[in-house]
């Protein structure tokens, strides 16, 4: 959970890889959902000190966006099961809050929220997993959370994303490459394969004859 927790909630979800929609195997759903909504109602989710929860969205614009997305929810049927309101009455904050009873064609699930917006979905089989996590426009990052290595490599290689966390989430390393795969962009920054944004190549032919 707490991988989850820092994978949306830090920067109140304005964080370009948040990890806003997450696949909960089906046989730990009901207790993993219970956790995150038990651990945010309890305050200890708290980024700010001077307001008692996470801090504001960045400006009105992007507060009307993400209040626009969670009305949506709510009238597409996904449970708000916490928040989904504004916090007070200054600043642009706003609750945490956590869509469970998501469906992939949800536009929770589709868009890219950047706000404090977890949708979560569940999953039967490993399959089922690796087709509906690659089933979206985006491929800047992804988690999975496993006991299991074997597993943790697999979903690794077959899901589409630049970077993929295991056990751990929003982990960054001045020599990691980070960078996306499909409209999460293209190129890398950091790492060796960052200086080849800078360099120009030549190509010289010559006949052999």
């Amino acid at each position: 959970m707490n991988a989850a927790q820092i994978g949306l909630f830090l920067n109140a979800g304005q964080c370009c890889i948040a990890s806003s929609r997450l696949f909960v195997q089906d046989t730990i759903y009901d207790k993993f959902v219970k956790k995150v909504v038990d651990y945010n109602k309890s305050g200890k989710a708290a980024w700010t000190i001077d307001t008692g929860m996470q801090g504001p969205q960045v400006d009105k614009i992007q507060f009307d966006k993400v209040m626009a997305l969670i009305k949506i929810g709510k009238e597409e049927g996904a449970n708000c099961a916490l928040g989904g309101e504004r916090h007070g009455d200054k600043g642009y904050y706003i609750q945490p809050t956590v869509f469970t009873d998501v469906n992939d064609d949800m536009t929770i699930m589709k868009e890219e929220i950047f706000g404090p917006v977890m949708s979560i979905a569940k999953f039967s089989t490993l399959e089922e997993a690796i087709e509906r996590a690659n089933n979206t426009h985006y491929g800047l990052g992804a988690g999975i959370i496993t006991e299991n290595v074997g597993q943790a490599h697999k979903l690794a290689g077959k899901i589409r994303a630049g970077t993929v966390y295991v056990n751990c989430y929003d982990v960054f390393d001045v020599n990691a490459p980070f960078g996306g795969f499909k409209q999460s962009g293209i190129g890398r920054e950091l790492g060796p394969l960052a200086i080849r944004n800078y360099l120009e190549s030549k190509t010289v032919i010559i006949p052999m004859n």
